[in-house]
């Protein structure tokens, strides 16, 4: 029987657990022992949450990755990507005294904007995003001491290592969405 709609059907790799994204043996976010801490408990929810973007992402090609959701919306995976190497620059300024640092992709959203199919457009972003969490990364390891207030607005670290966490968090939750409207693959 045909199918009646174009919609891709629900699709994962896994197989102990055939609706998640990965088995859980296989998940590169899992790494066995939770860690010591809430600096490092921090981190680590940072860093599995960057790893679920990329994941999202791996395995498309740059027209689907710049593929938008649902008119008027510019959202795309390309343009999440995009979109949180401006963020990332951006929680830099927030701990700066200095001069805010300009935008990497214009105006007010170039970032979704300027998310276009073209392969060289995907690899700068992966680039930048690289760049752009280590630069904050760095700034960040400046200030271990979480109840430090930081910058001109005196904002606590703790404050923004969980705004980073949210951030990440929610356009993971977008990310899905997409992802499933591409090929159908959905994940945990």
């Amino acid at each position: 029987m045909p199918r009646m709609s174009e919609q891709p059907a629900r699709w994962t790799q896994a197989t102990v657990y055939p609706d998640m994204w990965a088995d859980p043996d296989d998940d590169p976010r899992d790494q066995g022992v939770s860690p010591d801490g809430e600096l490092a408990t921090l981190q680590d929810f940072l860093t599995g949450y960057r790893l679920t973007l990329r994941m999202k992402c791996e395995g498309l090609n740059a027209e689907q990755l710049a593929r938008r959701s649902v008119p008027p919306s510019t959202m795309s995976l390309l343009g999440l990507v995009r979109h949180l190497v401006e963020v990332e620059r951006d929680w830099r300024n927030w701990i700066s005294d200095g001069d805010p640092l300009p935008k990497l992709y214009g105006e007010r959203d170039a970032d979704f904007d300027g998310a276009v199919a073209e392969q060289a457009v995907v690899d700068a972003a992966y680039v930048d995003l690289e760049r752009e969490q280590a630069a904050t990364d760095a700034a960040m390891a400046e200030h271990p001491d979480l109840g430090e207030r930081v910058g001109k607005d005196g904002i606590a670290v703790r404050e923004l290592m969980v705004h980073r966490i949210d951030e990440y968090a929610r356009h993971c939750g977008h990310a899905d969405l997409l992802r499933e409207c591409i090929d159908g693959r959905v994940g945990q």
